[in-house]
């Protein structure tokens, strides 16, 4: 059994944790640019000098940010496959195109919930800067493997396009965690957030052709 962390160790998590959820917030509203470090200090309620005892830049922030959000979708990937070998084992197996579709759902909750930072930019100061964080590469690499064997059942099942390549699928699901029509649609004040899920999962899986089997919400106002 580890020792048990002291009190100057539990503060300081404490202090990290408020940090990254200020930095969260700050990327999810204003994106990584806008975001200056005055602003995660006075959103985490710390002195500028604290925060710079911690991080020692803002693309350390922003790495940890993701890092965070990284964590948080393998968890709830790893619940998933769990409550899959379940139900394989009782004979009633999830399909694969399921278990994706609600991956992309929790996605983009997190994004509703103002939780998702936004990507960068591929050439960014920031993007170069996670290319170089282990922490974030390997549970990038983790994530995308996860997925990855689920887009191959599904291709194989016949649920999604076996002609297109996996990665484009991939890297079609990861942009749903930011897409701009979620942040549009919910902006627009006219939607609730199970209509904006419904309707973006629906164009994600079945396209715009209308021949989805989904029953999708009502088209009213929220």
């Amino acid at each position: 059994m580890g020792a048990r962390p002291s009190i100057r160790d539990q503060l300081q998590r404490v202090r990290q944790d408020a940090i990254v959820s200020a930095v969260n917030r700050l990327l999810a509203s204003k994106g990584y640019d806008a975001m200056t470090v005055d602003e995660v200090a006075a959103e985490a309620g710390l002195a500028k000098a604290s925060l710079y005892k911690l991080f020692t830049s803002k693309e350390e922030l922003a790495g940890a940010a993701m890092v965070g959000v990284l964590d948080r979708a393998l968890a709830f990937v790893d619940t998933l496959r769990s409550h899959a070998d379940h139900a394989a084992e009782v004979g009633r197996p999830l399909p694969a195109i399921e278990q994706l579709k609600a991956v992309v759902r929790w996605a983009m909750q997190t994004q509703l919930d103002a939780e998702m930072p936004s990507l960068p930019a591929h050439n960014s100061s920031l993007s170069a800067s996670l290319q170089s964080n282990d922490a974030y590469m390997d549970r990038l690499i983790a994530l995308s493997n996860r997925l990855s064997i689920w887009i191959t059942e599904a291709q194989t099942g016949g649920q999604l396009n076996a002609q297109l390549p996996p990665e484009l699928v991939l890297y079609t699901l990861f942009a749903r965690a930011c897409d701009p029509v979620v942040a549009l649609l919910k902006d627009s004040g006219q939607y609730t957030h199970e209509q904006i899920l419904a309707w973006v999962l629906s164009t994600t899986f079945d396209g715009l052709s209308g021949h989805g089997s989904a029953t999708l919400p009502a088209w009213r106002p929220a």
